[in-house]
């Protein structure tokens, strides 16, 4: 699989169907904060969106975690509101943060999906860790300055894959 081709594709992480993910064997989520779970620089209560989609995995039996590049504080406390383990400053597209967090989800790589919205971070770091990777649409037009010159970057590769996944219930996969 190209490094920049996600596994499956949807428009919010919540559409990604927990017991879909079951049956494609997902054992464990894991997860990018800003623009991903939440916009950018959002200090709200959790979304009601949010927090039943990670009702749901619980219930089917996924494991999740955050792994993120945001700063340890912001990254701890909404570990903390979501009620999920956290890695801050993973350093992605870096490997290390996701082998981190198989270990600490007992998950082992194979049945791990890391779920993110930007190509060069999220999708990369996974391919690079050896995980499926999902990549979702950015909540929000408001991000880092560097960011932005990456989604530049990363518009050839989003283009490559556009409209070719088959849907699989709330998702698409890719082949």
């Amino acid at each position: 699989m190209a490094p920049c081709s996600p596994d499956l594709v949807a428009r919010r992480p919540w559409e990604l169907a927990p017991g879909r993910l079951r049956a494609l064997g997902v054992r464990g989520v894991l997860l990018d904060l800003d623009n991903t779970l939440i916009p950018y620089g959002y200090e709200g209560p959790v979304p009601e969106e949010v927090a039943g989609w990670l009702a749901e995995l619980r219930r089917a039996g996924i494991a999740a975690a955050l792994v993120t590049n945001a700063h340890p504080r912001r990254s701890l406390r909404w570990g903390a509101k979501l009620g999920l383990p956290a890695l801050p400053f993973a350093a992605k597209p870096l490997p290390f943060a996701i082998h981190w967090a198989a270990r600490r989800l007992g998950v082992p790589r194979p049945g791990l999906l890391l779920v993110g919205d930007q190509v060069f971070t999220d999708l990369l770091g996974g391919r690079l860790a050896g995980v499926r990777t999902a990549l979702v649409e950015p909540l929000s037009p408001r991000e880092l300055p560097h960011t932005g010159w990456l989604r530049r970057l990363e518009r050839r590769c989003r283009d490559r894959y556009n409209g070719s996944g088959s849907a699989i219930g709330r998702t698409e996969e890719k082949r």
